[in-house]
């Protein structure tokens, strides 16, 4: 299932990303670079011409064929600031997918889609529409998955989060297509497993 498929990370750069939740600790924004490297890594293995990489806060930008090394330069050219646009770099990923499918580009798996975030976005219908647009027009449910990867202690993001894992199906998605989970949680869990279990949700 994680062969033969491709992968984008999206990645949160707004100003909360700056946050330390422990006093003294690493900033979420720290954290998350040393995650992004490591799921790169991983999905470099899966996905050899390289990933998508899309940083996002009120405007995103995508970088395409994304080597693990080329991660680190990523994270030094940027820094935190700004909001939470999430709805805008969605729609941009998503529709990517469907113009490669479209074009007969996309590999037989078909594609899952990381989102490291720390908050709420500016505006979470936006955000829900998009992702139950996108399930209308999915041929099969494993073809595309989304999977959401908490960063931070933000307690209104992790609800959020959970109503995208549970609720798509009753907002009238016909697949569900989405996955969450929190950094705390990834921690006892392999890659691989993360990885699996955003598809098999």
């Amino acid at each position: 299932m994680l062969d033969n498929r491709d992968y984008t990370l999206i990645i949160d750069k707004s100003g909360s990303m700056s946050t330390k939740d422990k006093p003294g600790g690493a900033s979420r924004w720290q954290i998350m670079q040393e995650s992004a490297l490591a799921l790169a890594n991983k999905c470099e293995e899966l996905d050899p011409d390289g990933i998508t990489v899309y940083l996002f806060s009120g405007k995103f930008k995508r970088y395409d064929n994304v080597t693990s090394a080329q991660v680190s330069t990523i994270f030094q050219e940027n820094d935190p600031s700004g909001r939470t646009d999430l709805a805008a770099v969605l729609t941009d990923a998503l529709n990517n997918y469907f113009q490669r499918k479209a074009a007969g580009q996309v590999p037989a798996n078909g594609e899952l889609i990381l989102v490291v975030t720390d908050g709420e976005p500016d505006d979470r219908k936006a955000v829900m529409q998009v992702i139950l647009d996108a399930t209308k027009k999915l041929d099969r449910d494993e073809e595309l998955a989304i999977s959401f990867i908490q960063v931070g202690m933000d307690e209104a993001a992790t609800k959020f989060l959970k109503i995208l894992d549970d609720d798509l199906g009753r907002a009238g998605a016909k697949f569900d297509i989405v996955d969450t989970i929190t950094m705390n949680e990834m921690e006892d869990l392999t890659l691989k497993e993360v990885l699996l279990s955003a598809i098999n949700d």
